[in-house]
């Protein structure tokens, strides 16, 4: 097999990275109030869909909407304050930009690893490792 012809093959093989990237969908937050709470009902959908620790996510959600947090019995995210479902949202697709998509492929196949005492975002899909800013 000739160069091109085997140059053809592979670029027909390869998978198209826009296509692979917007197939990958976080579920919209189904939030709710409960007195002086927010109630993130299906936050271990989201958690699942993101493939990251729930506890790590918890984090993220309390530090960017300031409040305090904590996972219930039915795996639910309860959080002190009244936040709209777009706010949470936004910081849920802020979570997926900091820690789940690749910086340098913009797919989702990553790993959150810690190298070095530094937490880092390892892509599966192209080997990029990229810090994470913790």
């Amino acid at each position: 097999m000739e160069y091109d012809d085997q140059l053809d093959r592979a670029l027909e093989e390869t998978p198209d990275i826009d296509q692979q990237a917007s197939r990958f969908e976080i579920p919209d937050p189904e939030v709710r109030s409960e007195g002086h709470e927010t109630v993130f009902e299906n936050f271990q959908d989201v958690v699942n869909r993101l493939d990251r620790n729930e506890d790590h996510v918890l984090q993220y959600l309390q530090g960017e909407l300031g409040t305090s947090a904590s996972i219930d019995e039915k795996g639910r995210a309860r959080l002190t304050g009244d936040f709209r479902r777009s706010r949470m949202a936004d910081t849920v697709e802020e979570y997926a930009e900091a820690y789940v998509f690749c910086p340098e492929c913009g797919l989702p196949d990553t790993r959150l690893e810690t190298q070095q005492g530094a937490k880092v975002i390892k892509c599966e899909a192209c080997g990029a490792i990229s810090p994470t800013g913790e």
